[in-house]
C-alpha cells in the first residue's frame, strides 16, 4: 500500500465516523486549564500573571473569557501550575 492509499483509507474512515456509519477507535480529550481560577488561587493580578507567563494581559483576558484557549507550551505550563501552584513562584522569579 502506498501513502496515497493510506490517506484515502483514512479519509474514508473519517467520513464514515462523521456520518455515524462507524465509531471512532479512540477519542482524545484535553482538559483546558481554568486560567481565571488558577490566577485567583495564586492571588495575582492579570498583569503579574501575564509577565510570569511571558505573554500579554490581553492574552490572559482572552483565556479567562474563554475566547481563546492556551496551546503548546503555555498549555503545558498552565497544567503544571494547576497541579503544582508553587511552580508559579519559580516561574515568576525568572
Amino acid at each position: 500500500m502506498n501513502i496515497f492509499d493510506d490517506l484515502q483509507t483514512s479519509l474514508q474512515e473519517a467520513a464514515d465516523i462523521k456520518q455515524g456509519k462507524a465509531k471512532a477507535s479512540r477519542i482524545t480529550r484535553h482538559e483546558v486549564a481554568d486560567v481565571k481560577a488558577i490566577r485567583a488561587k495564586l492571588d495575582v493580578s492579570q498583569s503579574e500573571f501575564a509577565e510570569a507567563m511571558g505573554t500579554s494581559v490581553d492574552t490572559i483576558k482572552s483565556w479567562e473569557a474563554k475566547r481563546r484557549n492556551p496551546t503548546g507550551l503555555a498549555a503545558k505550563v498552565l497544567a503544571t501550575i494547576q497541579d503544582n501552584p508553587a511552580f508559579y513562584n519559580e516561574l515568576a522569579s525568572h
